[in-house]
């Protein structure tokens, strides 16, 4: 049985950019915390941005494949663009205004805590917003020549 979804090479184009951006993340925090976090492999924000690597995969890989002309190459042009400017941007911010409340509100706890004449106790203080959420420029820009490159590489190797 003839299955069109496994001849979608912007589709597996796409898929391919995630899961090599995101599988990335892991030696790249590595290389810095020295600590081994798998849960990078399922975390926003990061070194380079799976989301950038995968609209600017699927574009390219829609204008290799319908034309660089295609209204299609245009459609997946402009939310690659959408999506690059969200994460440097309100996404980062989000994230950016988590890191302010999560310490307010350890503040306000350790504050309590001395007017209690309380010692400091090792109790979170709730639940903590997500700050790692968008991405810093730099991990855009590669995010985006990562998935245009997976795009270029899967494409020489999809027409043989």
């Amino acid at each position: 049985m003839y299955t069109p979804i496994l001849d979608n090479y912007p589709l597996w184009a796409s898929l391919t950019a995630i899961i090599l951006a995101q599988c990335l993340k892991v030696p790249w925090n590595f290389s810095i915390t020295r600590k081994w976090d798998w849960t990078w492999l399922f975390n926003t924000g990061g070194m380079p941005s799976g989301h950038t690597a995968t609209v600017t995969s699927l574009a390219t890989a829609v204008g290799l494949w319908e034309g660089w002309g295609s209204p299609l190459f245009a459609v997946t042009t402009i939310l690659a663009v959408i999506v690059m400017y969200d994460a440097t941007g309100v996404r980062r911010q989000a994230g950016m205004q988590a890191q302010v409340l999560n310490r307010l509100a350890q503040d306000f706890t350790q504050l309590m805590e001395e007017l209690r004449h309380k010692h400091k106790s090792r109790h979170e203080t709730g639940v903590k917003l997500k700050e790692i959420l968008g991405h810093q420029p730099i991990e855009v820009f590669f995010g985006a020549w990562f998935g245009i490159g997976v795009a270029l590489i899967l494409y020489g190797l999809w027409i043989r």
